[in-house]
């Protein structure tokens, strides 16, 4: 199979969590995903999870996790770092390069600030420490749609705001057609997922985290911001920020050297310049 990729699943507490590994590696490589966890989970995705970041395949074990499929109201982004560093630890992994985009980086967050000794390097892309005056009317509106089950006009929205104009011109083509997809049964999972977002503030405890940490944003991010990665990077004691001049929310997606510039972050001592 493709860089040796697994759809897997792992129980922990009550409920279970699906996560995606592939890579050769002998390095840990943890990823956690943002917000779409709750639109698009991880489960099954094994193979074009793979191809989209084969890059880290030769150098690196390579963990996708999304979040347990079972949540209680309340549950926050510490409370998911602390699944996080549970599962790790079930796992055998001990140690782990660790990549966080969106809300993924929030989690992220508090992994590297309350479980340190699991986190040796830290990518924090596209994402927040605190709220801003951006990010709540943006999650606010994702909320009130998906109570009201308006799938069509959340997953249009979400478009709307996280990509380029340039892609958008693609995307849009397909919009009409959206209504056909057919909805989940429930959007509870999202709903908790995102009011955990709005929720989210670990800015005064960013300075505990030691390990070595690159902060990448973009200028056009309509979700959280691009000052969000600057605070993040002024607060993060010898962090290194790369701000993306031409792309928003998805800029892992749109730039074309986003993966090997967190390879190179990570590996910067193996890998040619």
């Amino acid at each position: 199979m493709l860089y040796h990729a697994r759809n897997c699943n792992i129980k922990i507490g009550n409920t279970d969590i699906d996560y995606v590994s592939f890579g050769t590696g002998k390095k840990n490589l943890v990823m956690i995903i943002g917000l779409n966890d709750g639109l698009f989970p991880v489960k099954g995705t094994a193979l074009p999870l793979a191809w989209a970041y084969r890059i880290f395949a030769p150098y690196y074990t390579v963990y996708v996790f999304g979040r347990k499929n079972k949540m209680e109201k309340g549950y926050t982004t510490r409370d998911m770092a602390k699944d996080q560093a549970e599962i790790m630890r079930i796992l055998g992994i001990t140690q782990a390069d660790v990549i966080g985009v969106s809300q993924g980086g929030m989690i992220a967050q508090y992994l590297a600030i309350d479980h340190p000794e699991l986190v040796h390097k830290l990518i924090l892309a596209v994402t927040l420490s605190k709220q801003n005056e951006i990010v709540q009317p943006v999650i606010s509106k994702w909320i009130r749609l998906a109570a009201a089950m308006d799938y069509k006009n959340l997953l249009i929205d979400s478009a709307e705001k996280a990509y380029t104009e340039q892609r958008l011109k693609k995307l849009r083509l397909i919009y009409p057609f959206l209504g056909l997809l057919r909805k989940p049964e429930s959007l509870e999972r999202f709903l908790i997922q995102a009011d955990a977002c709005l929720k989210h503030d670990a800015y005064s405890e960013l300075h505990k985290i030691a390990c070595p940490t690159l902060i990448i944003g973009g200028t056009l991010d309509q979700i959280v911001g691009v000052n969000a990665s600057r605070e993040l990077a002024k607060a993060i004691k010898g962090s290194k920020l790369h701000i993306y001049k031409d792309y928003g929310h998805t800029v892992y997606e749109e730039a074309k050297d986003f993966n090997r510039r967190m390879l190179h972050f990570l590996l910067k001592d193996l890998l040619p310049s």
